[in-house]
Protein backbone atom coordinates (compact mmCIF):
# COMPACT_ATOMS: atom_id res chain seq x y z
CA UNK A 1 0.00 0.00 0.00
CA UNK A 2 1.74 3.22 -0.97
CA UNK A 3 0.73 6.23 0.85
CA UNK A 4 -0.25 9.57 -0.51
CA UNK A 5 2.89 11.38 0.97
CA UNK A 6 5.29 8.96 -1.56
CA UNK A 7 2.61 8.85 -4.14
CA UNK A 8 3.02 12.54 -4.25
CA UNK A 9 7.23 12.33 -4.35
CA UNK A 10 6.77 9.65 -6.69
CA UNK A 11 5.02 11.36 -9.24
CA UNK A 12 6.78 14.60 -8.34
CA UNK A 13 10.34 13.21 -9.50
CA UNK A 14 9.04 11.47 -12.83
CA UNK A 15 7.43 14.39 -13.50
CA UNK A 16 10.26 16.91 -13.13
CA UNK A 17 13.39 14.74 -13.18
CA UNK A 18 13.10 14.17 -16.52
CA UNK A 19 13.59 17.87 -17.03
CA UNK A 20 17.23 18.19 -16.09
CA UNK A 21 19.61 17.54 -19.33
CA UNK A 22 22.19 14.99 -19.25
CA UNK A 23 24.74 16.80 -19.55
CA UNK A 24 24.11 19.07 -16.54
CA UNK A 25 24.74 16.12 -14.30
CA UNK A 26 27.58 14.07 -13.72
CA UNK A 27 28.27 11.58 -16.56
CA UNK A 28 29.30 8.66 -14.08
CA UNK A 29 28.91 9.66 -10.14
CA UNK A 30 24.98 9.29 -9.13
CA UNK A 31 23.29 12.10 -8.37
CA UNK A 32 18.98 12.44 -7.06
CA UNK A 33 16.66 12.34 -9.42
CA UNK A 34 15.84 15.74 -8.51
CA UNK A 35 15.75 17.69 -5.45
CA UNK A 36 18.58 16.84 -2.44
CA UNK A 37 20.76 14.33 -1.79
CA UNK A 38 22.61 13.29 1.33
CA UNK A 39 23.87 9.75 2.86
CA UNK A 40 24.05 6.77 0.92
CA UNK A 41 21.77 3.79 2.24
CA UNK A 42 20.77 0.06 1.76
CA UNK A 43 24.20 -0.24 -0.34
CA UNK A 44 23.28 -4.17 -1.04
CA UNK A 45 22.68 -6.87 -3.40
CA UNK A 46 19.38 -8.02 -4.04
CA UNK A 47 18.78 -10.77 -6.99
CA UNK A 48 21.68 -9.77 -8.77
CA UNK A 49 21.59 -6.11 -8.96
CA UNK A 50 23.30 -3.93 -6.18
CA UNK A 51 20.67 -1.59 -4.87
CA UNK A 52 21.38 1.66 -3.23
CA UNK A 53 19.05 4.08 -1.52
CA UNK A 54 19.74 7.87 -0.40
CA UNK A 55 18.42 10.68 1.94
CA UNK A 56 16.02 12.84 -0.37
CA UNK A 57 14.12 15.57 -0.48
CA UNK A 58 12.82 15.41 -4.18
CA UNK A 59 11.21 19.29 -3.64
CA UNK A 60 14.22 21.28 -3.53
CA UNK A 61 17.94 21.59 -3.50
CA UNK A 62 18.30 22.20 0.38
CA UNK A 63 17.88 19.27 3.32
CA UNK A 64 14.35 18.95 4.86
CA UNK A 65 11.53 15.84 5.50
CA UNK A 66 13.94 13.02 4.56
CA UNK A 67 12.61 10.15 1.94
CA UNK A 68 14.55 7.34 0.69
CA UNK A 69 15.62 7.71 -3.05
CA UNK A 70 16.61 4.72 -4.71
CA UNK A 71 18.74 3.21 -7.76
CA UNK A 72 20.01 0.29 -8.73
CA UNK A 73 23.33 -0.78 -11.20
CA UNK A 74 24.90 -4.12 -12.68
CA UNK A 75 28.31 -2.39 -13.03
CA UNK A 76 28.05 0.79 -10.02
CA UNK A 77 28.61 3.03 -12.82
CA UNK A 78 25.46 3.37 -14.48
CA UNK A 79 22.36 3.62 -12.46
CA UNK A 80 18.96 2.62 -13.46
CA UNK A 81 16.28 5.30 -11.30
CA UNK A 82 13.67 3.82 -9.64
CA UNK A 83 10.54 5.14 -7.88
CA UNK A 84 11.17 6.70 -4.16
CA UNK A 85 10.83 4.07 -1.87
CA UNK A 86 10.42 5.27 1.63
CA UNK A 87 8.45 8.98 2.67
CA UNK A 88 7.93 10.27 6.19
CA UNK A 89 4.32 8.94 6.45
CA UNK A 90 3.74 7.42 9.62
CA UNK A 91 3.71 8.95 13.08
CA UNK A 92 7.14 7.49 14.38
CA UNK A 93 8.96 8.89 11.51
CA UNK A 94 7.08 11.75 10.27
CA UNK A 95 10.28 14.14 10.83
CA UNK A 96 12.14 12.03 8.28
CA UNK A 97 13.29 8.74 7.08
CA UNK A 98 16.96 8.89 8.32
CA UNK A 99 19.81 6.61 6.99
CA UNK A 100 20.02 3.00 7.28
CA UNK A 101 20.72 -0.64 5.63
CA UNK A 102 19.33 -3.43 3.54
CA UNK A 103 19.48 -6.65 3.08
CA UNK A 104 17.96 -9.91 1.47
CA UNK A 105 15.48 -12.17 2.93
CA UNK A 106 15.51 -16.18 2.76
CA UNK A 107 11.83 -15.72 0.87
CA UNK A 108 13.60 -13.57 -1.59
CA UNK A 109 11.98 -10.12 0.22
CA UNK A 110 14.43 -6.97 0.54
CA UNK A 111 14.63 -6.11 4.12
CA UNK A 112 15.56 -2.20 4.76
CA UNK A 113 16.47 -1.14 8.33
CA UNK A 114 16.20 2.95 8.56
CA UNK A 115 16.15 5.51 11.75
CA UNK A 116 12.22 6.69 12.30
CA UNK A 117 12.32 10.21 13.25
CA UNK A 118 9.77 12.28 15.28
CA UNK A 119 9.50 15.36 17.28
CA UNK A 120 8.56 16.04 20.88
CA UNK A 121 8.16 19.05 22.25
CA UNK A 122 9.26 19.77 25.56
CA UNK A 123 8.86 21.34 29.01
CA UNK A 124 10.50 23.78 28.10
CA UNK A 125 9.08 24.38 24.91
CA UNK A 126 11.93 23.37 22.57
CA UNK A 127 11.28 20.35 20.12
CA UNK A 128 13.69 17.48 20.82
CA UNK A 129 14.28 14.41 18.49
CA UNK A 130 13.14 11.12 19.25
CA UNK A 131 15.26 8.35 17.13
CA UNK A 132 14.51 4.73 16.60
CA UNK A 133 14.84 1.62 14.33
CA UNK A 134 12.12 0.89 11.97
CA UNK A 135 11.80 -1.99 8.93
CA UNK A 136 10.27 -2.02 5.61
CA UNK A 137 9.98 -5.56 3.42
CA UNK A 138 9.33 -5.06 -0.67
CA UNK A 139 10.12 -6.55 -3.40
CA UNK A 140 12.68 -4.04 -4.50
CA UNK A 141 10.41 -1.31 -5.68
CA UNK A 142 7.62 -1.01 -3.42
CA UNK A 143 8.13 -1.48 0.29
CA UNK A 144 5.36 -2.37 3.31
CA UNK A 145 6.49 -0.79 7.04
CA UNK A 146 6.73 -2.98 9.15
CA UNK A 147 3.33 -3.08 11.44
CA UNK A 148 5.23 -3.59 15.20
CA UNK A 149 7.52 0.26 14.08
CA UNK A 150 9.51 1.01 15.53
CA UNK A 151 11.53 -2.59 16.16
CA UNK A 152 14.39 -0.75 18.49
CA UNK A 153 14.02 2.24 20.67
CA UNK A 154 15.08 3.94 23.95
CA UNK A 155 14.40 0.60 25.57
CA UNK A 156 17.14 -1.37 23.74
CA UNK A 157 19.68 1.04 24.43
CA UNK A 158 22.14 0.65 27.16
CA UNK A 159 21.85 2.64 30.36
CA UNK A 160 23.17 6.43 29.56
CA UNK A 161 22.67 5.64 25.95
CA UNK A 162 20.55 8.77 24.59
CA UNK A 163 17.22 8.13 22.22
CA UNK A 164 17.91 11.50 20.34
CA UNK A 165 20.98 10.69 19.10
CA UNK A 166 20.47 6.63 17.87
CA UNK A 167 20.90 6.75 13.74
CA UNK A 168 21.80 5.20 10.88
CA UNK A 169 21.33 1.10 11.33
CA UNK A 170 23.40 -0.83 8.51
CA UNK A 171 22.40 -4.19 8.29
CA UNK A 172 23.60 -7.35 7.09
CA UNK A 173 23.02 -11.19 7.12
CA UNK A 174 25.55 -13.38 8.54
CA UNK A 175 26.68 -17.04 6.84
CA UNK A 176 24.65 -19.03 9.28
CA UNK A 177 21.26 -16.45 8.59
CA UNK A 178 21.10 -14.63 11.22
CA UNK A 179 21.10 -10.87 10.98
CA UNK A 180 23.74 -8.26 12.80
CA UNK A 181 23.43 -4.20 12.70
CA UNK A 182 25.48 -1.73 14.12
CA UNK A 183 23.57 2.04 14.92
CA UNK A 184 25.40 5.04 15.93
CA UNK A 185 24.23 6.20 19.69
CA UNK A 186 25.69 9.03 21.81
CA UNK A 187 27.11 8.26 25.39
CA UNK A 188 27.03 10.57 28.79
CA UNK A 189 29.81 11.92 28.06
CA UNK A 190 28.71 13.03 25.02
CA UNK A 191 30.72 11.16 22.40
CA UNK A 192 29.58 8.54 19.95
CA UNK A 193 29.54 5.01 20.22
CA UNK A 194 28.55 2.15 18.36
CA UNK A 195 26.03 -0.81 18.76
CA UNK A 196 26.03 -4.30 17.43
CA UNK A 197 22.17 -5.92 18.09
CA UNK A 198 21.53 -9.17 16.39
CA UNK A 199 18.25 -10.75 15.13
CA UNK A 200 16.98 -14.43 14.20
CA UNK A 201 14.88 -12.72 11.44
CA UNK A 202 15.38 -8.99 10.54
CA UNK A 203 12.29 -7.80 12.53
CA UNK A 204 13.19 -8.84 16.19
CA UNK A 205 16.49 -7.66 17.71
CA UNK A 206 18.64 -7.93 20.73
CA UNK A 207 21.11 -5.53 22.15
CA UNK A 208 24.94 -7.84 21.46
CA UNK A 209 26.69 -4.71 22.95
CA UNK A 210 28.86 -1.44 22.41
CA UNK A 211 31.72 -2.14 19.50
CA UNK A 212 33.46 1.07 19.90
CA UNK A 213 33.48 4.13 21.22
CA UNK A 214 34.93 7.72 20.90
CA UNK A 215 35.07 9.44 24.25
CA UNK A 216 35.97 12.95 22.40
CA UNK A 217 39.37 12.01 21.04
CA UNK A 218 37.76 11.30 17.36
CA UNK A 219 34.76 13.78 17.58
CA UNK A 220 31.20 13.91 18.85
CA UNK A 221 28.68 11.75 17.55
CA UNK A 222 29.57 8.91 15.81
CA UNK A 223 26.92 9.01 12.14
CA UNK A 224 26.67 6.20 9.76
CA UNK A 225 28.59 3.34 11.08
CA UNK A 226 29.91 0.44 9.09
CA UNK A 227 31.16 -3.05 10.09
CA UNK A 228 32.85 -5.83 8.13
CA UNK A 229 36.02 -8.03 7.64
CA UNK A 230 38.36 -7.27 5.19
CA UNK A 231 41.64 -8.97 4.43
CA UNK A 232 42.03 -10.85 7.64
CA UNK A 233 40.90 -7.77 9.90
CA UNK A 234 38.06 -6.04 10.87
CA UNK A 235 36.94 -2.25 9.48
CA UNK A 236 35.02 0.23 11.29
CA UNK A 237 33.92 3.32 9.83
CA UNK A 238 32.20 5.93 11.12
CA UNK A 239 31.61 9.78 10.65
CA UNK A 240 31.74 11.47 13.06
CA UNK A 241 30.19 15.39 14.09
CA UNK A 242 32.51 17.93 15.68
CA UNK A 243 35.64 16.66 15.18
CA UNK A 244 39.01 18.31 16.22
CA UNK A 245 41.91 18.56 13.46
CA UNK A 246 44.39 16.18 14.41
CA UNK A 247 47.61 17.22 12.33
CA UNK A 248 46.75 16.71 8.53
CA UNK A 249 45.04 13.82 9.61
CA UNK A 250 41.76 14.61 10.46
CA UNK A 251 40.51 18.13 9.96
CA UNK A 252 37.86 19.78 11.90
CA UNK A 253 34.16 19.59 11.73
CA UNK A 254 32.01 16.61 10.04
CA UNK A 255 34.84 13.71 9.68
CA UNK A 256 35.39 10.55 8.40
CA UNK A 257 37.32 7.62 10.48
CA UNK A 258 38.69 4.07 9.41
CA UNK A 259 39.31 1.97 12.30
CA UNK A 260 41.33 -0.98 11.95
CA UNK A 261 41.77 -3.92 14.18
CA UNK A 262 40.93 -6.89 15.73
CA UNK A 263 37.36 -8.79 16.38
CA UNK A 264 36.47 -11.40 18.91
CA UNK A 265 32.69 -12.14 17.77
CA UNK A 266 31.82 -14.40 20.59
CA UNK A 267 32.67 -11.70 23.12
CA UNK A 268 32.21 -8.65 21.12
CA UNK A 269 35.40 -7.43 21.39
CA UNK A 270 36.92 -5.11 19.17
CA UNK A 271 40.72 -3.95 19.48
CA UNK A 272 41.86 -1.37 17.01
CA UNK A 273 45.07 -1.54 15.77
CA UNK A 274 44.99 1.75 13.64
CA UNK A 275 43.25 4.52 12.68
CA UNK A 276 43.26 7.09 9.78
CA UNK A 277 40.79 9.20 7.62
CA UNK A 278 39.03 7.72 4.86
CA UNK A 279 38.93 10.73 2.46
CA UNK A 280 41.74 13.48 2.85
CA UNK A 281 39.94 16.06 0.94
CA UNK A 282 37.29 18.57 1.32
CA UNK A 283 33.70 16.51 0.31
CA UNK A 284 33.23 12.83 1.77
CA UNK A 285 30.89 12.10 4.77
CA UNK A 286 29.30 8.69 5.55
CA UNK A 287 30.35 5.95 3.18
CA UNK A 288 28.63 2.39 3.40
CA UNK A 289 29.96 -0.72 1.84
CA UNK A 290 28.49 -3.72 0.61
CA UNK A 291 30.17 -7.28 -0.38
CA UNK A 292 29.96 -8.18 -4.38
CA UNK A 293 28.86 -11.19 -5.98
CA UNK A 294 32.51 -11.80 -6.58
CA UNK A 295 33.79 -11.01 -2.61
CA UNK A 296 35.24 -7.53 -3.57
CA UNK A 297 34.18 -5.02 -0.54
CA UNK A 298 32.78 -1.89 -2.52
CA UNK A 299 32.28 1.58 -0.79
CA UNK A 300 30.51 5.05 -1.79
CA UNK A 301 30.27 8.15 -0.26
CA UNK A 302 28.02 11.07 -0.05
CA UNK A 303 30.55 13.17 -1.99
CA UNK A 304 29.46 16.28 0.12
CA UNK A 305 30.16 17.76 3.43
CA UNK A 306 27.69 19.41 5.70
CA UNK A 307 30.03 22.30 6.60
CA UNK A 308 30.33 22.94 2.46
CA UNK A 309 26.49 22.92 1.66
CA UNK A 310 26.27 26.56 1.29
CA UNK A 311 28.36 26.42 -2.25
CA UNK A 312 25.41 25.06 -4.30
CA UNK A 313 24.80 26.74 -7.60
CA UNK A 314 21.75 28.68 -7.87
CA UNK A 315 20.38 27.42 -10.90
CA UNK A 316 20.91 23.68 -10.37
CA UNK A 317 17.36 21.24 -9.96
CA UNK A 318 19.82 19.14 -8.17
CA UNK A 319 22.39 19.09 -5.43
CA UNK A 320 24.25 16.70 -3.83
CA UNK A 321 26.16 13.20 -5.29
CA UNK A 322 27.84 10.25 -4.32
CA UNK A 323 31.55 8.97 -4.66
CA UNK A 324 33.05 6.92 -7.21
CA UNK A 325 32.60 3.33 -6.25
CA UNK A 326 35.70 2.25 -4.86
CA UNK A 327 37.31 -1.11 -3.95
CA UNK A 328 38.60 -1.98 -0.81
CA UNK A 329 41.55 -3.32 0.75
CA UNK A 330 44.16 -3.55 3.25
CA UNK A 331 48.04 -3.10 2.54
CA UNK A 332 50.71 -2.26 5.19
CA UNK A 333 48.09 -1.50 7.70
CA UNK A 334 46.41 0.77 5.67
CA UNK A 335 42.64 1.26 4.16
CA UNK A 336 43.29 1.13 0.40
CA UNK A 337 40.88 2.74 -2.06
CA UNK A 338 41.10 2.36 -5.57
CA UNK A 339 37.99 2.82 -8.26
CA UNK A 340 35.68 0.63 -9.38
CA UNK A 341 37.69 -1.86 -11.66
CA UNK A 342 34.57 -1.39 -14.07
CA UNK A 343 35.82 2.12 -14.66
CA UNK A 344 38.42 0.90 -17.02
CA UNK A 345 35.72 -0.85 -19.33
CA UNK A 346 34.49 3.09 -20.39
CA UNK A 347 37.82 4.13 -20.92
CA UNK A 348 38.60 5.32 -24.14
CA UNK A 349 41.15 7.79 -26.45
CA UNK A 350 44.53 7.08 -24.32
CA UNK A 351 46.93 9.27 -24.88
CA UNK A 352 50.24 8.56 -22.97
CA UNK A 353 53.66 10.16 -22.41
CA UNK A 354 56.99 9.33 -20.89
CA UNK A 355 60.36 11.35 -18.62
CA UNK A 356 58.71 14.65 -19.69
CA UNK A 357 60.73 17.05 -18.14
CA UNK A 358 58.62 19.54 -16.70
CA UNK A 359 59.49 22.91 -15.42
CA UNK A 360 57.85 25.91 -16.41
CA UNK A 361 53.61 25.28 -16.79
CA UNK A 362 53.78 23.09 -19.75
CA UNK A 363 50.69 21.47 -21.84
CA UNK A 364 50.26 18.56 -23.83
CA UNK A 365 48.80 17.14 -27.13
CA UNK A 366 45.60 15.28 -26.40
CA UNK A 367 46.05 15.91 -22.37
CA UNK A 368 42.55 17.88 -21.11
CA UNK A 369 38.94 17.19 -20.41
CA UNK A 370 36.55 16.93 -17.91
CA UNK A 371 35.28 13.52 -17.61
CA UNK A 372 38.69 11.45 -17.86
CA UNK A 373 40.88 8.79 -15.73
CA UNK A 374 44.48 10.48 -15.39
CA UNK A 375 47.57 8.86 -13.97
CA UNK A 376 50.55 11.28 -13.14
CA UNK A 377 53.81 10.39 -11.58
CA UNK A 378 56.35 12.31 -10.70
CA UNK A 379 60.18 11.85 -9.88
CA UNK A 380 63.62 14.34 -9.46
CA UNK A 381 64.95 14.64 -12.49
CA UNK A 382 68.44 14.85 -10.76
CA UNK A 383 69.87 14.52 -7.49
CA UNK A 384 68.44 18.54 -6.70
CA UNK A 385 65.37 18.03 -5.31
CA UNK A 386 62.51 20.12 -6.93
CA UNK A 387 60.34 22.69 -4.86
CA UNK A 388 57.20 21.89 -6.05
CA UNK A 389 55.10 20.20 -8.24
CA UNK A 390 51.64 20.92 -9.34
CA UNK A 391 48.71 19.75 -11.46
CA UNK A 392 46.54 22.20 -12.83
CA UNK A 393 42.78 20.53 -14.24
CA UNK A 394 39.28 21.90 -14.59
CA UNK A 395 41.30 25.15 -16.56
CA UNK A 396 40.90 28.60 -18.55
CA UNK A 397 41.86 31.98 -18.14
CA UNK A 398 39.45 32.27 -15.24
CA UNK A 399 39.04 29.03 -13.37
CA UNK A 400 41.50 26.01 -12.07
CA UNK A 401 41.56 23.27 -9.75
CA UNK A 402 45.20 22.71 -8.59
CA UNK A 403 47.12 20.08 -7.12
CA UNK A 404 50.09 21.53 -5.58
CA UNK A 405 53.05 18.69 -3.66
CA UNK A 406 56.51 20.24 -2.21
CA UNK A 407 58.85 17.14 -1.58
CA UNK A 408 60.31 18.85 1.21
CA UNK A 409 57.41 18.56 3.86
CA UNK A 410 55.55 15.77 1.70
CA UNK A 411 52.49 17.85 1.83
CA UNK A 412 50.27 17.47 -1.15
CA UNK A 413 47.18 20.53 -1.09
CA UNK A 414 44.33 20.24 -3.13
CA UNK A 415 42.98 23.80 -4.05
CA UNK A 416 39.65 24.44 -5.86
CA UNK A 417 39.75 28.70 -4.67
CA UNK A 418 39.18 29.13 -7.93
CA UNK A 419 36.52 26.31 -9.43
CA UNK A 420 33.03 28.26 -9.67
CA UNK A 421 31.86 28.55 -6.27
CA UNK A 422 31.86 32.06 -4.33
CA UNK A 423 30.32 31.04 -1.23
CA UNK A 424 32.99 31.17 1.99
CA UNK A 425 33.57 28.00 2.40
CA UNK A 426 36.51 25.37 2.59
CA UNK A 427 38.43 25.16 -0.47
CA UNK A 428 41.66 24.00 0.14
CA UNK A 429 42.69 20.83 1.91
CA UNK A 430 46.39 19.27 2.55
CA UNK A 431 47.47 15.68 3.51
CA UNK A 432 50.31 14.09 4.28
CA UNK A 433 51.68 11.73 1.51
CA UNK A 434 54.06 8.79 1.89
CA UNK A 435 56.12 9.35 -2.11
CA UNK A 436 57.64 5.76 -2.94
CA UNK A 437 61.50 6.33 -3.88
CA UNK A 438 61.33 9.54 -4.22
CA UNK A 439 58.25 9.50 -6.56
CA UNK A 440 54.42 10.24 -6.26
CA UNK A 441 52.01 8.58 -8.07
CA UNK A 442 48.73 10.54 -8.45
CA UNK A 443 45.23 8.95 -10.65
CA UNK A 444 43.08 11.88 -11.11
CA UNK A 445 39.53 11.02 -11.95
CA UNK A 446 37.54 14.06 -13.24
CA UNK A 447 33.57 13.97 -14.05
CA UNK A 448 32.19 17.50 -14.92
CA UNK A 449 31.77 18.25 -11.30
CA UNK A 450 34.40 16.49 -8.94
CA UNK A 451 37.70 15.78 -8.84
CA UNK A 452 38.60 12.53 -6.76
CA UNK A 453 42.52 11.48 -6.60
CA UNK A 454 43.80 8.36 -5.56
CA UNK A 455 47.19 8.87 -4.39
CA UNK A 456 50.87 6.02 -4.43
CA UNK A 457 47.89 3.37 -5.57
CA UNK A 458 44.61 4.53 -3.29
CA UNK A 459 46.80 4.89 0.42
CA UNK A 460 45.04 8.04 0.29
CA UNK A 461 42.46 9.58 -1.39
CA UNK A 462 41.47 13.32 -1.51
CA UNK A 463 37.45 14.22 -3.31
CA UNK A 464 36.18 17.68 -4.24
CA UNK A 465 33.11 18.92 -5.88
CA UNK A 466 33.90 21.81 -8.58
CA UNK A 467 30.93 23.98 -10.33
CA UNK A 468 33.62 25.41 -12.98
CA UNK A 469 31.93 26.12 -16.09
CA UNK A 470 32.57 22.82 -18.45
CA UNK A 471 34.21 24.47 -20.75
CA UNK A 472 36.92 25.04 -18.43
CA UNK A 473 38.93 21.55 -20.03
CA UNK A 474 42.48 22.37 -19.97
CA UNK A 475 45.43 20.48 -18.05
CA UNK A 476 48.95 22.04 -17.31
CA UNK A 477 52.00 21.06 -15.63
CA UNK A 478 54.25 23.06 -13.63
CA UNK A 479 57.01 22.57 -11.26
CA UNK A 480 59.58 24.74 -9.30
CA UNK A 481 63.01 22.98 -10.13
CA UNK A 482 62.61 20.29 -12.55
CA UNK A 483 60.68 16.85 -12.79
CA UNK A 484 60.54 13.66 -14.77
CA UNK A 485 57.12 13.32 -15.58
CA UNK A 486 54.71 10.01 -16.81
CA UNK A 487 51.24 10.73 -17.85
CA UNK A 488 48.87 8.30 -18.68
CA UNK A 489 45.54 9.58 -20.11
CA UNK A 490 41.89 8.26 -20.58
CA UNK A 491 38.48 9.92 -21.85
CA UNK A 492 35.48 8.17 -19.66
CA UNK A 493 32.77 8.03 -22.55
CA UNK A 494 29.42 6.06 -21.55
CA UNK A 495 28.60 4.28 -23.85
Amino acid sequence: MISDKLRKAREFEAHYGPFIPDDRRPAFHLTPTIGWMNDPNGFSLYKGEYHLFYQYHPYSTDWDSMHWGHVKTRDFLRWERLPAALAPDMEYDQNGCFSGGAAELPDGRQLLVYTGVRQIRQENGELHDCQTQCVAIGDGVDYEKWPANPVLTARDLPAGGSPEDFRDPKVWREPDGTYRLVVGNRIPDSSGTVLLYKSENGVDWSLVGPVDASHNQYGQMWECPDFFPLDGKQVLLVSPMEMSPIGLEFHAGHGNVCLIGSYDQERNRFERESVQAIDYGIDFYAPQTLEAADGRRIMIGWMQNWNTIGGKPRANRWFGQMSLPRELSIREGRLIQTPVRELEGYRRNKVAYQNVLVGAETTLHGIQGRMIDMIVTVRPASRDSYRSFRVNVAKDGEYVTTLRYKPDTSILKLDRTRSGSNADIVHTRSLLVRPRDGALKLRIVLDRFSVEVFVNDGEQVASATIFTRQEAAAISFDAVGSVLMDVEKYDIVMD
